[in-house]
């Protein structure tokens, strides 16, 4: 079918608004928005069939609220309805299933217009259709012609209420409702000085609108924190692909609830399937710290059990990786000190030529201010590490098992670096450090730190034994 005419030929008595004279939007981190519309309606005393198009076409219909502003306890909601079942060629023709339809046919040679007219009896596979003259016709050529719109389908998605009104008159009316196909992140951009010891932060707030509407100059605000939803059936989503935007910093932000709300000071218009992106804040030399950490066991660990206690081969395993992780602290003397959303922070330096270079990316939490925020960049090229175990000793009738580690450290860096050494002690819950090379921390209760100095092209080692009783 390469061309559809429709003619709808019926008395419309639905009062339709007006369009939205103000559009709020708060977007939400998970894949969630609530949208309040004012639209102005003309109603008559009594009951009212009102209808509002343009509205997202992922809307939680339990979630729609209706109230008049001009009149608040004037106007009550008897019902309301979500109509989505949408015009079609497709959705056209299966509503005229066993009902006469004519088709408008054209010659390729004369160009003279013919008409085939019959009732309509399948649409699956192609088009049946018992022709006026009794025969059958499948797959017939020809434009389908309809007498009307067949009832229940809409242009767009659409939000009908009945209303009883007490009185009439134009009505300034809120509409509000929750939809899928809205969702906003961070983006960070995070370039490094040549000495490692400063950068400058850009960060942008993206936001995706597939939702099937389009929200015009609208109030944005975002959501940062994790709300929770009670779990249903989940919605297919498209993918939002489009523009983007860059402005000025434009957002303040405050505490609500136990989340923090972001307002932009702008109106901006959300089209449907976009990507906007809009600058959220900048900082220009944050203090940094390199760190890097050694955590040489590369056991996973599941839980206490006899045989964490008493195997001998339990947490041999050797990770040689030294990780490299970029730290900075979310604070006003830093030049930052407001709430940081979750996001992903991608991050750059200049080489030899000043010419910019990636160099890693990782996802930053929510963040409070005077908070650290750590960066895993990736492995250590040039400092090498190694662990072993030296010594273990279990004593089951005594109930006691004594373990101890060297870990090794090379610097082939030529500037001094200090390495965190963190070290699981996982057999048992029960424990101490009997003997250590050097001074350690307890991070948590199975996880002990030592902080190696590593001289520029040299080495270092430290080595512990530690104690379990059960």
């Amino acid at each position: 079918m390469s061309k559809l005419a429709v003619f709808v030929a019926f008395a419309f008595s639905v009062v339709c608004a007006c369009r939205a004279a103000a559009v709020e939007v708060t977007v939400y981190n998970q894949n969630l928005g609530l949208v309040k519309e004012t639209r102005t309606f003309d109603l008559h005393r009594g009951v009212n069939d009102v209808r509002a198009d343009d509205v997202a076409a992922l809307i939680d219909p339990t979630s729609v609220h209706f109230k008049s502003l001009s009149a608040p306890n004037a106007v009550g909601v008897l019902e309301q309805n979500f109509e989505y079942d949408l015009v079609s060629p497709e959705k056209l023709l299966e509503k005229y299933v066993g009902k006469p339809i004519a088709l408008e046919r054209f010659s390729a040679l004369d160009g003279k217009r013919s008409v085939l007219k019959g009732i309509l009896l399948s649409t699956q596979n192609g088009r049946v259709l018992r022709g006026d003259d009794g025969k059958i016709y499948v797959n017939p050529p020809g434009n389908p012609v309809l007498a009307e719109l067949p009832e229940g389908l809409e242009s767009k998605p659409t939000l009908l209420w009945k209303l009883q009104a007490e009185k009439g008159g134009k009505q300034a009316c809120e509409i509000s409702y929750l939809t899928q196909g809205l969702s906003w992140s961070a983006d960070y951009v995070l370039v490094v000085g040549p000495k490692d010891r400063a950068m400058d932060l850009n960060a942008w707030v993206t936001l995706n609108n597939a939702s099937g509407a389009a929200y015009k100059n609208a109030s944005l605000k975002l959501v940062a924190g994790d709300v929770h939803r009670a779990v249903r059936p989940s919605l297919h989503v498209m993918r939002a692909f489009g523009a983007s935007e860059s402005q000025a910093s434009q957002f303040s932000q405050k505490a609500f609830f136990e989340y923090h709300l972001y307002t932009l000071k702008r109106p901006t218009t959300l089209r449907d399937d976009e990507t906007k992106q809009i600058q959220f804040a900048e900082a220009s030399d944050v203090p940094v710290r390199k760190v890097y950490t050694y955590m040489g066991s590369a056991l996973e660990w599941g839980g206490y059990s006899e045989y964490s206690r008493t195997n001998a081969d339990y947490g041999v395993g050797e990770n040689k990786k030294v990780w490299v992780d970029l730290e900075f602290v979310n604070s006003a003397r830093n030049h930052l000190g407001i709430p940081l959303p979750a996001g992903r922070a991608r991050v750059y330096k200049a080489d030899s030529d000043g010419s910019l270079q990636f160099i890693g990316e990782d996802s930053i939490d929510h963040t409070p201010k005077d908070e650290r925020v750590k960066i895993r960049m990736g492995d250590a090229f040039d400092i090498v590490a190694s662990r072993k175990r030296s010594n273990f000793v279990l004593d089951t009738h005594r109930r006691r098992a004594e373990e101890s580690f060297e870990i090794s450290l090379g610097n082939h860096k030529d500037e001094d670096i200090v390495v965190e050494v963190v070290e699981p002690l996982y057999r048992w819950s029960s424990w101490s450090i009997a003997r250590a090379s050097q001074k350690w921390s307890k991070l948590d209760a199975r996880t002990i730190r030592f902080d190696v100095p590593v001289k520029a092209g040299g080495a270092a080692a430290v080595s512990y034994t530690v104690r379990y009783a059960w």
